[in-house]
Order: C-alpha cells, then sequence, then structure tokens
C-alpha cells in the first residue's frame, strides 16, 4: 500500500479498525487464481505472536479449500467519503481546490487456518454474535434457536483464521489540510449525516 508519512495510520487507529465489529475481504492467490470473500470478523489480541482476524464461510465456498500460496489479506475498511471542495475555507481564498476522498484503510496479511470442528465454529459464532448484540434492548444469543438447527447451521460453514503477520494502514483524514479546510470537512460531512466520518477527520487533528 502507498502510504505518504503523512497518512499513516496510528497504532491506536490500526487497534480500532482491527477491534471495530464489522467486515472485511478476505483475498487468498490460489492455483485457481485469485479468490475473494467479504466475511464478518472478530478480532482476537491473544490468538499468535500478532493476533488473529477469525470468521466464517460457507462449506460451499472453495475458498477455504483452495490452499493459499503465500500469505493471505483481510482488507478492512473504516469510514470513508467524497470530500467537496466547497467545504474548503480556502476555496474562497484562491480557488485552488479540488475534489477528493477521505477513507480509512488497514490491510491485514497473514497465515490462513482452517477450523472445521464444532466446538471451534461454536465459540467464534457466539463471540461474534455478541459483538454485533451488545448494547440492544433484547439481545439475540445462539442459544435462543433450537440445538438441532443451530447444529445443521454450524454443520453448513468453516471457520477461518488469519495469523496476522503483519500490517499496513491509511487513514486519509484531511490531515494535509489546513486546520480551517479540515473543520469545513468535519461540518459539510456532519451535515450530510457522516457523522463518523466527521468524528474520524476530527480525530486525525493534530
Amino acid at each position: 500500500m502507498y502510504i505518504p508519512a503523512h497518512f499513516a495510520a496510528s497504532p491506536e487507529s490500526v487497534r480500532n479498525l482491527l477491534a471495530a465489529p464489522g467486515a472485511a475481504n478476505l483475498v487468498t492467490m490460489t492455483d485457481q487464481g485469485l479468490l475473494a470473500t467479504l466475511l464478518p470478523f472478530a478480532y482476537n489480541p491473544g490468538v499468535g505472536e500478532h493476533g488473529a482476524l477469525q470468521a466464517h464461510m460457507a462449506r460451499n465456498n472453495p475458498q477455504w479449500s483452495s490452499a493459499p500460496t503465500g500469505e493471505a489479506l483481510a482488507i478492512i475498511q473504516g469510514p470513508d467519503d467524497y470530500i467537496s471542495p466547497s467545504w474548503y475555507a480556502s476555496k474562497a481564498e484562491h480557488g485552488r481546490v479540488v475534489p477528493t476522498w477521505n477513507y480509512s484503510t488497514a490491510h491485514v496479511y497473514g497465515e490462513l487456518v482452517i477450523h472445521d470442528d464444532a466446538g471451534w465454529l461454536a465459540r467464534h459464532v457466539r463471540h461474534l454474535t455478541g459483538l454485533h448484540e451488545a448494547g440492544r434492548e433484547e439481545p439475540w444469543a445462539v442459544d435462543d434457536a433450537p440445538e438441532k438447527f443451530i447444529a445443521g447451521q454450524l454443520h453448513a460453514i468453516v471457520g477461518v483464521e488469519l495469523l496476522i503477520t503483519r500490517i499496513e494502514a491509511k487513514e486519509k483524514l484531511s490531515q494535509n489540510r489546513s486546520a480551517a479546510d479540515a473543520e469545513g470537512v468535519a461540518a459539510g460531512l456532519r451535515t450530510g449525516g457522516r457523522e463518523a466520518s466527521a468524528a474520524a477527520v476530527e480525530r486525525a487533528r493534530p
């Protein structure tokens, strides 16, 4: 990934990207060529030297049974948005402004491990469900469904775990703009209902 120094993500930002419940594109190079699947994941910092991303996919998906060549890659995306030059204070000053795109992303590389056992999968889906149900008035739990039904659902999926070897992460959040321009970007995003992106721009300021 091309990462200019002023857009390099801090260790804290990387941890936040990994820990936020979401999905990532898992990409592997195989003898069938490149394969990719969007998967909800959970970050487990206690597995391996650098932590692991744990997920699952359909048993019918050929990606899990196609051995990867070298490292696998998970692409995690944070908030991203179009940035209008009309939000910049400098537009009124000199007009030398153009549109751009703000984003946060992490490319997570590692060794792919397959878990084809009900015990690992049961623990994983309970943990993943808990992450996404947390905070709801009436959170749903895996054990709310019939045991036989859940057993059938678990049989239809396979666990995938990316043991992290290295991470490349970038946050392009108007750090290269003046304070007044960045304030205008945050205000413009917030007016459009893009609170997460606005907060990210504000957080990225020195």
